[in-house]
């Protein structure tokens, strides 16, 4: 009996022995992304001075005038910081309306296909284009949206005229809403796609009992299953409400659009880069940034408060 107790207890130490090393081990594989988190994401933030600053680079972040709130005040008495920030929101908020619509809809259907192989090859085929850069797909479409491109040749054989949808104030919003849904609403339904498979069957089966057809199980089984997740997805896009694409809108867009076009990033890449205005264009994305956590945190409550659901 003696025998078989320290034989317990050696075994006992030896398997809290075994356990010691794995776990600083699973924190030393945590150091290196911890440290460039800290030195790409938390030092440069201290660079927001910047926007409270009269900066120059040659003086430095300590060494330039500080002038308060100066930038902010010279942005929103300009004429156009209204309608570049309308021209952000609006956009934003097509692309986020119609991408997650896009993406439920298109797993929705996915999911009632019930050829494997198919399966595969059309999700495959259709969150692809997400890893393409927006210079690529830009330089496509610029050529396929020309008055003389594919498209306007394919609405020509209709009897309609040839539009200009990159160059028409009135059309490139809508053109840049659709180009970003196409580009990933596939990669987007990979997510529903996840939270559509972790229902239950039985859910499935209880509804088919009750006499619900595809339809109905689709619209009070599977709706419901992924409505956590499309809040999660909700609320951090929210985040990034003033976030409308920059690489898409920089390649895609022309002075000929600016009053629709010229949203808030390409605002600041023209007076920041171009112009040398730091400190104005600090104090922009600054106020960009402050804007996309009060939505956030306003839309984290809303979902924990109206839909028992909590983000953050």
């Amino acid at each position: 009996m003696r025998a078989n107790t320290l034989d317990a207890r050696a075994a006992a130490k030896g398997a809290a022995a075994g356990r010691r090393p794995s776990d600083w081990r699973l924190y030393a594989m945590l150091a290196a992304p911890a440290i460039i988190v800290f030195i790409f994401s938390y030092i440069p933030i201290g660079g927001v001075l910047i926007a409270f600053q009269n900066y120059s680079p040659d003086k430095g972040v300590l060494g330039s005038e500080f002038v308060g709130l100066k930038w902010f005040r010279v942005f929103f008495a300009m004429p156009d910081s209204a309608r570049i920030v309308a021209n952000t929101v609006a956009i934003a908020v097509g692309k986020i309306a119609c991408s997650q619509l896009a993406s439920v809809v298109f797993a929705l259907l996915l999911n009632e296909v019930r050829g494997a192989a198919y399966k595969r090859s059309l999700q495959t085929i259709t969150y692809f284009p997400h890893f393409l850069s927006w210079v690529i797909i830009g330089t496509v479409f610029i050529d396929m949206l020309s008055t003389r491109g594919l498209v306007n040749q394919i609405l020509g054989a209709f009897g309609t005229a040839p539009k200009f949808f990159l160059g028409d104030p009135r059309l490139f919003q809508p053109t840049a809403v659709l180009l970003e849904t196409w580009k990933e609403f596939g990669w987007g339904a990979i997510m529903y796609l996840a939270a559509i498979s972790n229902i239950s069957p039985d859910l499935y089966e209880a509804a088919t009992i009750d006499g619900a057809g595809r339809l109905k199980q689709a619209l009070h089984v599977t709706l419901p299953g992924i409505r956590g997740i499309a809040l999660m997805l909700a609320v951090l896009a929210l985040g990034g409400i003033l976030n409308a694409g920059f690489e898409q809108i920089l390649v895609l867009y022309n002075p000929s659009v600016y009053e629709t076009g010229d949203i808030v990033d390409t605002f600041i890449y023209r007076y920041g880069l171009l112009d040398a205005q730091f400190s104005m264009s600090a104090a922009i994305g600054l106020f960009k940034s402050l804007i996309g956590l009060a939505l956030m945190l306003a839309a984290n409550w809303a979902a924990a408060r109206f839909s028992d659901y909590r983000v953050l």
